[in-house]
């Protein structure tokens, strides 16, 4: 009987290592299918502009690029994700964030981004939209419906309030449309790309082929081992 059990066991922990080891082959297998943006062409500078927002070291290993809307749900749900990334790879990881606005406000929410951007409360106003999402974005289903909209035009400027903005530039910058090219161009360089949901991700100018934080930390350390 005892040696029926041992033999059960290792039978159970090589079926364990093969489900292991065929998982992480799928998973690059999956990722390699989708060749990296060679960094001497022209999609290279289509990643990265000069006014991208950026968290960082200039001269880190990896440069994550995420395409992201401000109103996306599934953005919001994984910016806590991000942000643990950045903290677990401090020093050797850079994020630069690019608009990919395909929401009814979020043109209007980059633009809020952007202006607290310019008082440099970039990341504060990114974490604050994403934490009110459901006050200001588009909600959906049956009841949403009967609900009338929100006024968003109210309720930025009561986070621009809470933010500590000054209202007078703030306003000024939205009534200029001061940012309308920089995120146009944004878009285009995303479409350009290929990028077609949010948020996307690029690793080193590798495209996260599978959405999911195992498979984007695997892409990351497999840069990190170059």
């Amino acid at each position: 009987m005892r040696k029926e059990i041992k033999i059960l066991g290792a039978v159970l922990i090589v079926v364990i290592i093969a489900a292991l080891v065929g998982a992480n082959y799928y998973r690059t297998s999956v990722q390699n299918e989708r060749k990296p943006v060679s960094p001497s062409s022209k999609s290279d500078a289509q990643l990265v502009r000069p006014d991208s927002p950026a968290l960082g070291p200039a001269d880190a290993k990896v440069t994550l690029v995420e395409f992201y809307d401000p109103e996306c749900e599934s953005c919001a749900a994984f910016h806590p994700v991000v942000k643990k990334i950045l903290k677990d790879y401090q020093g050797r990881i850079r994020l630069v964030v690019r608009y990919m606005p395909l929401h009814p406000n979020s043109l209007s929410a980059a633009t809020f981004t952007e202006a607290a951007g310019e008082q440099g409360k970039y990341w504060e106003a990114q974490d604050l939209l994403f934490q009110r999402q459901h006050e200001w974005g588009q909600k959906h289903g049956p009841a949403a419906a009967s609900q009338p909209p929100p006024n968003i035009n109210v309720l930025f400027q009561k986070y621009a309030e809470e933010l500590g903005l000054d209202l007078a530039k703030a306003n000024a910058a939205v009534k200029e449309n001061r940012y309308a090219a920089k995120i146009d161009l944004d878009k285009k360089d995303g479409q350009a790309l290929g990028v077609r949901r949010t948020p996307t991700f690029f690793v080193n100018g590798r495209e996260l082929v599978r959405f999911g934080e195992a498979d984007l930390r695997q892409l990351i350390d497999d840069e990190m081992r170059k």
